[in-house]
């Protein structure tokens, strides 16, 4: 590891949504689509989740310019039933096809209470909790389960044929950020394996197996690998579970036949997405935003108690100021935008 690997360079926030949109539009990236993935790459940033931030930029880029994923495509969004909804990405990226359904889906569960939105052949959506937070600020509580590339092997198997498979859930409150929770079914999120790699680093011990199901710390075995579920068989029937909302409810390729979001190999890999909206005053009237506090306050009078998405909400306020980025990778993702 050389100096340039470990040096950074500051930049702030609204230059890194510059510099990832430049990159885009310089890789086959519509106007609109560039801009939705550039805020969706400051998000992670500035919440400090940097597996989804700009680490991911030079493959989305080459993923563009190669065709894996088709970064001019324009979603399709339909309405099957009532409260139902149907994004089609067309092979493009899953943001883009995000927002056009939640601007269908919005309405819809403060008319019906609750609706539900599928999408269909798209991309990597990045932070799972940033889609049902945005749900959340509009007052909706808010369920999303992804498919992603095989990851995970069946309990009781030893070839990986679920994704990390990620659900995330969002609570609004009236008087806070909305409550997070966004968790992926593997003890860890793939991408923070990708982080170790990048950087040349060791992960845990009981985050993954190799390729022959031995425990490794070597995290490009473990990327060859499979991950371990969280909790055991049960974490491998949540990811069981979401395979069945976010894959094949939606119509989506299964995460066994879905090509990797890391390189070249393989066409689109057209996985999934499913939310779920919930008007609470469809149910509780104006009563809900009271109770939640209730449990939020119970909750946080114990010592030691976090609630999950703290860590996310005090990084913003530090990234205010800027953040930190790598400077080979900085410099790489300039290239980018000469290509």
């Amino acid at each position: 590891m050389n100096d340039r690997d470990t040096e950074t360079v500051r930049i702030a926030l609204a230059d890194v949504e510059e510099l990832t949109y430049a990159a885009l539009r310089a890789n086959k990236t519509s106007d609109a689509n560039a801009r939705c993935m550039a805020r969706s790459i400051v998000a992670a940033e500035a919440d400090g989740i940097r597996s989804h931030g700009l680490m991911r930029l030079p493959t989305y880029c080459e993923h563009a310019a190669g065709g894996k994923v088709d970064g001019n495509a324009v979603p399709e969004v339909k309405s099957t039933r009532p409260a139902a909804w149907t994004a089609d990405a067309r092979d493009g990226f899953a943001h883009p096809a995000i927002d056009s359904g939640f601007e269908l889906l919005i309405p819809s569960t403060r008319q019906h209470g609750i609706a539900a939105l599928a999408v269909t052949n798209s991309y990597n959506c990045g932070v799972v909790g940033h889609h049902v937070e945005r749900l959340a600020l509009q007052g909706l509580v808010a369920l999303a389960y992804v498919n992603t590339p095989a990851a995970i092997a069946p309990w009781g198997g030893n070839k990986a044929l679920f994704g990390t498979n990620p659900v995330a859930f969002a609570v609004p409150r009236s008087a806070h950020p909305p409550l997070v929770i966004d968790q992926s079914s593997s003890v860890v999120a793939r991408g923070e394996v990708m982080l170790h790699a990048m950087h040349g680093k060791e992960i845990p011990q009981g985050w993954a197996l190799d390729s022959d199901g031995a425990a490794t710390t070597d995290p490009r075995a473990a990327l060859a690998g499979s991950m371990l579920p969280a909790g055991g068989y049960k974490g491998a029937g949540i990811a069981l579970m979401v395979e069945v909302l976010a894959a094949v409810l939606t119509g989506a390729t299964y995460s066994f036949n879905a090509s990797s979001f890391a390189d070249n190999k393989g066409g689109p890999p057209r996985t999934g997405q499913f939310f779920i909206a919930i008007d609470p005053t469809a149910f509780l009237g104006d009563q809900f935003a009271a109770r939640i506090e209730v449990l939020i306050q119970v909750m946080s009078a114990q010592p030691g108690v976090r609630l999950p998405g703290a860590k996310r909400i005090a990084a913003r306020t530090v990234a205010s100021d800027g953040i930190s980025v790598n400077r080979s990778l900085y410099e790489s993702i300039v290239r980018l935008q000469h290509l």
